[in-house]
């Protein structure tokens, strides 16, 4: 009977002490700078994807409900940009009709001050256009996008298209 309680005793310490040392681990990376700024580089790039694709994105027949979604994921001078050209820019894409679907394929944080709260990303994006007359094409894009972190979230500040390079032959 001794034996068994010799057992159990042991084992309740070395529980506590698991769950003790478990319990610091935990608490040091919930404090870690490192972690800190890895979870702000991945909510910019998130932002990044998702307001990348709603700026390439146009439902031809809706066009004023995307252009608001296009003033939702804008901030600063693209958002004073967008309110300045909205509704010219509504009067041609009604009048085109063609409705784009963009999908970012590739993107990386290439700066993140979280002080400032500010990121640069660079993205590639898959654009598919299909005209009023049906007819479709695949488009391929790549932009550099400027982002400013606000209380609501990340917000593109700038989006900046960059041009194909040419190769080349040596």
């Amino acid at each position: 009977m001794r034996r068994r309680t010799m057992t159990w005793s042991v084992a309740l310490v070395l529980g506590a002490l698991f769950c003790g040392f478990s319990g610091w681990t935990y608490a040091q990376t919930r404090a870690d700078a490192d972690l800190t700024y890895a979870r702000d580089r991945d909510a910019a790039l998130d932002a990044a994807r998702r307001h990348i694709a709603v700026l390439n994105t146009m439902d031809g027949k809706d066009v004023r409900a995307s252009l608001r979604a296009w003033a939702r994921a804008a901030d600063g001078t693209l958002a004073d940009e967008l309110r300045r050209t909205g509704d010219d820019s509504a009067k041609v894409l009604e009048q085109e009709g063609t409705t784009t679907r963009a999908t970012v394929t590739d993107a990386a944080v290439v700066a993140l001050d979280t002080r400032a709260g500010t990121a640069e990303v660079i993205a590639t994006v898959r654009v598919e256009i299909t005209e009023r007359s049906g007819r479709s094409t695949t488009d391929r894009k790549r932009f550099e996008a400027g982002l400013d972190r606000k209380e609501s979230g990340w917000k593109l500040g700038s989006l900046t298209a960059i041009p194909v390079g040419t190769v080349v032959a040596e």
